[in-house]
């Protein structure tokens, strides 16, 4: 008797730590915005340091103001460039109020890449799911894609969805690839292949998901630094563990910030957003980051 009251006991105990888990990661780190900051050396001896703003997997819904205010804050910042890594959408009604939201940053140069929910709505889907990476995809309903590039690119930021471009950032000749989501297979590096041009200072990569085969792509051609989103960071992590899992190919050790990749500089967002589906966050709160790129250490 006295142990079958220990055991109703402690198991009373699991669930009440369990709910408490829970509302901490639905109602309180959700919505806790955070700004990482790091430096990346990766710019020819001499020069002047440059501000970059990445922000990744917004994840938007209609009615999310508190999110909008903040991201739309981040134009204090006054960055010199804004790398923008997709998932920015969650809803087919979300596209004016991301609009709203990046407006304020859409004053300083910019380049973006989409993630698969720029292009369908999330679905529900069994969380244990993410411990497969081969999982099968599912295809939310249709999202109001174009509208979102117009509002991008009217505002003057680079597309580079399996595209590629050359572009002045603070007087520094910055060369710009881009593939569209290899999540979902929607990624074709020949479209961007070749070694950087001799006549770049620096050279940035995107990509929505981190795929080593992209990532190792970009690294072969020459490129300075990658740019990517779509872990969120593994959105639900162990103290002192880290993230259960990715999501993609990269390692747990690169799920979020800051990494080498070979001879190349990798940023992996931990992003602003999760599923409507999964509203939670726990040991990884949503961020954006504050990249200041300084000269390479010989």
């Amino acid at each position: 008797m006295k142990i079958s009251r220990g055991l109703a006991a402690a198991a009373g105990i699991g669930v009440g730590a369990g709910a408490l888990a829970l509302a901490y990661a639905s109602l309180y780190e959700r919505v806790q915005y955070t700004l990482r900051h790091f430096a990346v050396p990766a710019l020819p001896e001499g020069s002047e340091p440059i501000r970059v703003l990445h922000i990744s997997d917004l994840h938007m819904t209609p009615g999310q103001v508190r999110k909008a205010h903040w991201v739309a804050s981040l134009a204090a910042l006054d960055p010199d460039l804004v790398l923008l890594t997709g998932d920015n959408l969650a809803h087919p009604d979300a596209v004016d109020l991301v609009a709203k939201t990046l407006r304020p940053l859409l004053r300083a140069p910019g380049a973006f890449v989409f993630g698969s929910n720029d292009y369908y709505a999330p679905v529900f889907k069994n969380p244990l799911q993410y411990f497969n990476r081969n999982h099968e995809h599912k295809y939310g309903e249709p999202l109001p894609t174009e509208e979102l590039r117009k509002v991008l690119v009217d505002g003057g930021w680079l597309d580079l969805n399996n595209a590629a471009a050359d572009k002045v950032v603070a007087g520094m000749n910055v060369h710009f690839a881009g593939v569209d989501d290899p999540h979902f297979d929607l990624d074709d590096y020949e479209l961007v292949a070749g070694a950087v041009p001799s006549s770049a200072d620096l050279s940035i990569g995107l990509t929505h998901s981190p795929e080593p085969r992209v990532l190792d792509s970009f690294e072969a051609d020459g490129y300075d630094f990658v740019a990517a989103g779509h872990t969120h960071g593994g959105q639900v992590c162990v103290p002192g563990y880290g993230a259960l899992v990715t999501n993609c190919g990269i390692d747990r050790e690169r799920v979020k910030g800051l990494h080498p990749w070979e001879d190349m500089w990798l940023h992996v967002s931990a992003g602003l957003g999760t599923s409507p589906y999964a509203p939670v966050r726990f040991a990884c709160a949503p961020e954006a980051s504050l990249l200041t790129f300084v000269p390479k250490v010989f």
